[in-house]
């Protein structure tokens, strides 16, 4: 489980993150919602202590996340935003291996994981492109299999699909599905629910630093206007996206 209690994290005279408290459990797939500026991404990075609250506190799997940042941070794997951010290796292999490697993994376990994280993002067989050969949507998918290959307890993607075409956005998805059927938590970070909400448990919004809805995406999806959050036009939402489709549309 993720926990935060009463997380606020402020720049300079800005609050970013205004007195949250959350709780997302194990197997849960948590969209988080909300504008640009609305404090979602600066939430999600105190999971694994890139940031530390200036008040409140994080717990990640019953344990605070400043008594064990290495715990943490095995335990959360982050996507960011912008790819470049987390690539170190020089080859789209390497860098898959890279997280692996530095758990001290045996060799076999290490090739096994970055095996099925490329298959997971439509990358067989492209190990050794070099990484500043690709394009953003690759590198995307690149960094997306790196969090993948550490199989951590929880992972956080902050806008996860954009620059991916539409192959590789319906691997990821069948993936994150996959994971959240098998126990991994998993928080999508986004501003647009049209790829994800039949994915989704939960949709929590955010606005000016707090929690402005929280629930259901079937309960919860009409109060989401006003938030600048865009959502699918359709006239009947599943939360499993067996008939997320309006009349007419295949």
């Amino acid at each position: 489980m993720i926990r935060t209690e009463g997380l606020t994290r402020r720049y300079g005279d800005a609050v970013a993150v205004d007195n949250v408290t959350l709780a997302i459990e194990d197997g849960e797939c948590v969209v988080l919602a909300g504008a640009n500026g609305s404090g979602k991404t600066t939430l999600v990075r105190h999971f694994n202590g890139l940031l530390e609250p200036d008040e409140g506190t994080v717990e990640v799997n019953g344990r605070g996340v400043g008594a064990d940042l290495v715990a943490a941070r095995t335990a959360v794997g982050m996507v960011f935003q912008e790819p470049r951010d987390q690539l170190v290796a020089a080859t789209v292999g390497a860098d898959v291996a890279f997280g692996p490697e530095n758990l001290g993994l045996a060799r076999d376990e290490i090739d096994r994981r970055v095996a099925d994280a490329l298959a997971a993002v439509n990358l067989s067989g492209r190990g050794d492109d070099r990484v500043d050969q690709l394009s953003g949507g690759e590198r995307e998918r690149v960094a997306i299999a790196g969090a993948l290959a550490m199989e951590p307890d929880h992972l956080v993607l902050d806008e996860p699909f954009t620059g991916l075409d539409d192959p590789a956005r319906a691997s990821v998805l069948d993936r994150l599905r996959e994971l959240s059927a098998s126990g991994t938590s998993v928080v999508i970070v986004t501003h647009d629910l049209r790829d994800v909400l039949g994915l989704a448990d939960r949709v929590v919004a955010m606005a000016e630093g707090r929690i402005v809805v929280d629930g259901p995406p079937e309960r919860v999806v009409d109060s989401l206007a006003g938030y600048d959050v865009r959502v699918p036009e359709t006239t009947e939402t599943d939360v499993r996206g067996r008939s997320a489709r309006p009349p007419g549309r295949c």
